[in-house]
């Protein structure tokens, strides 16, 4: 890996270049080390020498999940004596995969989040407090904790305690940043605000937000983010990553998208045709790995749906920026004329205040139809008729249209949010592969 932070302020054409020429030593590593990368070169006639321009990897066929969970093993490029940390995909889109990492990959782990929390002005007199798991093959915990000691920042390592065990943390070691998923911040102001505790004047100033968009197609904060900001003083930024290109991007204090990390990735943003799309149209992320040693990715399709901001950012980086994540390609519902992803139906019960919890589903008719079930648990202090207009009333507003809203018991749909194999709060199903079409 060239290690080099100043790359993402060089110039566009010297980006480039650079990239370029760690392009040609990724392919010539693929070739020895990789018998998923050998086998594809061979079979496509490839010629690794004749690819030398960023422009020239549309020549190469994509990498696939399912490449992913299939050869899984004849994508490592190193001995097993090599590895020295094992992580697991999330498996948001069917059966999780295996990544190993070398001494080398956890070293690049640590610059790409060094570089991250840096982005979004995280110093070494800052206090994070880290509320993600470093346990269950994860890679989120493991990778900001090695960032966080690169940065020279001081860590608190608490993980996803309950509310009441954050709280007496802040209080007792007064972090000044938490990173954490965006909607337990609500579950920290509904606790605050039930114990008389004043965190407009705690030592919190900012939050690093993962997981889950804070931010519309459009830009703007989503329903959460701005419930977050109408209470608590503080300043969210937003980072996405994910296990299969051990990369982040993560904003900067400009809040105009996640930046791109050029000595890290090769991304590409292509449309349902495979086709690229211009910059900021919204299409598929498809990243090539650089520096990865155990088992790099070449354009490898994420089915993530974002964005590429090709302009200087004002904080004077050079390197693109992304969107926001408005949804996983697979997750894409059409429902009643309207096409939209899971994420946005999240976001209107997120913010509504007589909703405890939920689950979506994702369901097709009997005709082959998509067709999107909403199970609402309310807290005790309504009831079903006196609210269900109302739900459907902030759909329509929200996303022009309304699903079917069934009302469950909160413990009920607590077990589904909460399943003992996942390490995320599950909210959404797909259970169209399981209906009986005609």
């Amino acid at each position: 890996m060239t290690e080099n932070k100043d790359i993402e302020f060089a110039g566009k054409n010297e980006i480039k270049r650079f990239q370029e020429a760690e392009l040609q030593k990724l392919l010539v590593y693929l070739s020895e080390k990789s018998r998923f990368y050998a086998d594809m070169f061979r079979n496509n006639g490839i010629n690794i020498s004749e690819i030398k321009t960023l422009e020239d990897l549309r020549r190469i066929p994509f990498t696939t999940k399912q490449d992913l969970q299939l050869r899984n093993n004849d994508f490592l490029c190193v001995d097993n004596r090599q590895v020295v940390d094992y992580l697991t995909t999330s498996g948001t889109l069917g059966t999780p995969v295996v990544f190993a990492l070398t001494d080398k990959d956890l070293d690049r782990l640590a610059l790409n989040e060094c570089l991250s929390f840096g982005c979004a002005g995280v110093s070494p007199d800052d206090t994070v407090q880290l509320m993600c798991t470093m346990d269950k093959r994860f890679m989120c915990g493991l990778a900001w904790y090695l960032g966080l000691r690169k940065l020279g920042a001081g860590i608190i390592r608490v993980g996803s305690a309950v509310p009441e065990f954050q709280w007496d943390t802040i209080m007792r070691l007064k972090p000044t940043v938490l990173a954490l998923v965006p909607s337990f911040v609500k579950s920290l102001l509904k606790y605050a605000d039930a114990h008389g505790i004043d965190y407009n004047n705690c030592s919190v100033r900012k939050i690093v937000c993962m997981g889950e968009a804070i931010y519309q197609e459009d830009g703007s904060y989503s329903l959460l983010a701005k419930d977050i900001l109408s209470k608590w003083n503080v300043e969210l930024y937003s980072s996405y990553a994910s296990t299969e290109m051990s990369t982040s991007f993560t904003e900067c204090k400009c809040h105009k998208g996640g930046h791109h990390h050029p000595q890290l990735l090769i991304c590409e943003i292509v449309d349902e045709n495979l086709n690229p799309v211009e910059p900021g149209q919204y299409g598929e992320l498809v990243i090539t790995t650089l520096g990865v040693e155990g088992m790099p990715l070449l354009r490898f399709r994420t089915g993530d749906i974002t964005c590429m901001y090709t302009d200087k950012c004002d904080c004077g980086r050079n390197s693109f920026r992304i969107g926001p994540i408005v949804g996983r390609l697979n997750q894409m519902i059409k429902f009643k004329g309207t096409a939209l992803y899971p994420p946005a139906v999240f976001d209107v019960l997120d913010n509504v205040p007589y909703v405890e919890n939920y689950f979506v589903r994702l369901q097709s008719d009997c005709d082959g139809l998509d067709h999107l079930v909403v199970e609402v648990g309310l807290r005790d202090s309504v009831t079903q008729d006196s609210v269900f207009k109302d739900l459907k009333d902030r759909f329509r507003s929200k996303i022009r249209v309304t699903p079917e809203i069934v009302f469950g018991s909160v413990d009920e749909i607590n077990k589904l949010n909460n399943q003992p194999m996942n390490r995320k709060v599950v909210k959404f199903a797909d259970e169209r592969k399981c209906q009986n079409k005609k």
